[in-house]
């Protein structure tokens, strides 16, 4: 990740499945980075543009635009998802949906930017890693 790079905890980096697109590391890399799958303004991602969640026509009838708000919730989908980043990242994106649902998305966004920004060196914890892009330091 580039240094000079400040941590982004926009509204628009958080996906309908709960995930915080702006501590990926497909968002983080420094080549080919992806812009998270809320972001319409650059040219989307192959895996963003197939999401079967982002294509979801149950989610495209929610008011929220997130999972949580649709009738099927959780779904199979949402479900696997969620098992798969407890198993291997430690972070549930069902509880990160229940968070935005109860105290909204600017407090979940602020909680996010505290608990994902490196004590070292300011720059953004990634979830896939266990480690600050820019400083290298453990987490």
């Amino acid at each position: 990740m580039n240094p000079s790079l400040a941590p982004s905890f926009d509204k628009v980096l958080f996906a309908p499945c709960g995930m915080n697109c702006g501590i990926c590391l497909a968002y983080l890399r420094d080549k080919n980075n992806c812009g998270g799958c809320r972001n319409k303004s650059r040219s989307q991602r192959k895996t963003i543009v197939n999401c079967i969640i982002l294509n979801c026509t149950n989610l495209a009838e929610t008011d929220s635009k997130f999972c949580y708000d649709c009738t099927k919730y959780p779904c199979k989908k949402i479900r696997q998802l969620d098992k798969r980043y407890r198993t291997k990242y430690r972070v549930s994106l069902m509880e990160n949906l229940q968070a935005v649902k109860t105290t909204g998305l600017d407090h979940f966004r602020k909680n996010e930017e505290l608990k994902w920004t490196c004590q070292s060196c300011g720059g953004t914890l990634c979830i896939h890693r266990r480690y600050c892009l820019c400083c290298k330091k453990d987490y």
